[in-house]
């Protein structure tokens, strides 16, 4: 996967000299100190490393401080429902969080739309239609393979959910009790395949899981480290590992996959001025500035506005995503992961 890690590494070079070079030319060696007094407040499901490594490059680049809040989905629901309930207009302008909530948000009207032409360019996919929440990255689910065991296989590489599951190969593979992302892909299978389908599939998968991890990182390692052939993976932590030097190769089912998008939503109840600079700071979430400042920290997420070199640098960028979405209520969620465990997982 060298390829992959050659051109990160060209579109980093790429990227810096391009900002180093508009800031000569707009003599921006220096921010205005009087941009400094401009602060916006942001709600975000986001770690707080992720937070931190955005808000200090806005800062940065446009002299606007960034305060996030990370929260639960559950506390940005929260405080989003009382902001807008709130005859006042004040309070944080802006949810950072995964399209989730985001959508719950946008349902229970606590955003308020914001279009942009910048934000116009991104897929269908991921954004809501009316432009209440606005993708800004994404994160697919991916089989991370290692490549010694690749090098072995005397047979077609398996490239489909079905391959996958006729395969003889050790499969890692992170449990969807433990994380969104992956319980995610378990809805997503649902939708996509029907009940039936995908419990066949995850059953005749399960005799071959080495280890149903409870981090997201860890069926990564274990491909890497040869502890399993085969993984089911987020591609993020792929291409860490990846950019660490371990043997590994990205394959994107070919009949489809999810993915765990992150967006941006204005909170309805804030005030004109601190909307203005949410809005900047939307647009920005969607640049090769936002992106490159990840990236130099080993975050590698595909970014959702095709205009930019980051998403160029992007193998992967034209995956197939699954057609269907999942409509299943907190019950039927909650019965989907009780048969299946039930079932499937400690049968």
């Amino acid at each position: 996967m060298r390829r992959y890690t050659t051109l990160l590494l060209t579109a980093f070079l790429l990227l810096a000299i391009v900002i180093a070079g508009s800031a000569y030319l707009a003599g921006t060696g220096h921010i205005d100190h009087r941009t400094r007094e401009q602060e916006i407040t942001v709600l975000t499901t986001l770690p707080a490393e992720e937070a931190e490594i955005l808000s200090q490059a806005y800062e940065d680049s446009s002299g606007v401080h960034v305060t996030f809040v990370p929260l639960s989905s559950a506390d940005v629901l929260e405080r989003a429902k009382a902001q807008a309930g709130s005859p006042q207009k004040s309070g944080p302008a802006m949810v950072l969080a995964d399209w989730q909530t985001l959508g719950q948000a946008s349902r229970s009207g606590y955003l308020v739309p914001y279009l942009s032409e910048r934000g116009d360019m991104v897929a269908a996919a991921f954004r809501q239609d009316d432009g209440y929440w606005m993708g800004v990255w994404y994160d697919p689910i991916i089989f991370c393979i290692n490549r010694d065991y690749l090098i072995s296989l005397h047979t077609d590489i398996p490239d489909t959910w079905q391959a996958l599951a006729d395969q003889d190969g050790r499969v890692g593979i992170t449990d969807f009790m433990a994380a969104d992302a992956s319980s995610n892909l378990l809805y997503a299978m649902d939708a996509e395949f029907g009940d039936e389908k995908t419990l066949e599939l995850l059953d005749k998968i399960h005799p071959r899981v080495v280890q149903y991890a409870r981090y997201l990182s860890n069926p990564v390692r274990q491909a890497g480290m040869g502890e399993v052939d085969i993984s089911i993976a987020v591609e993020s932590e792929t291409l860490r590992y990846i950019h660490d030097g371990y043997p590994l190769q990205i394959i994107y089912p070919a009949d489809g996959t999810t993915a765990w998008i992150t967006g941006t939503g204005i909170l309805a109840g804030s005030g004109d001025r601190e909307r203005v600079l949410a809005q900047n700071f939307a647009d920005w979430l969607l640049s090769d500035e936002a992106q490159l400042a990840l990236q130099s920290h080993n975050y590698f997420f595909v970014p959702t506005n095709p205009g930019t070199m980051a998403y160029q640098s992007f193998p992967g960028k034209n995956l197939t995503l699954f057609t269907q979405t999942p409509q299943l209520s907190a019950a039927e969620k909650h019965d989907l992961l009780d048969t299946w465990a039930r079932e499937i997982r400690f049968k």
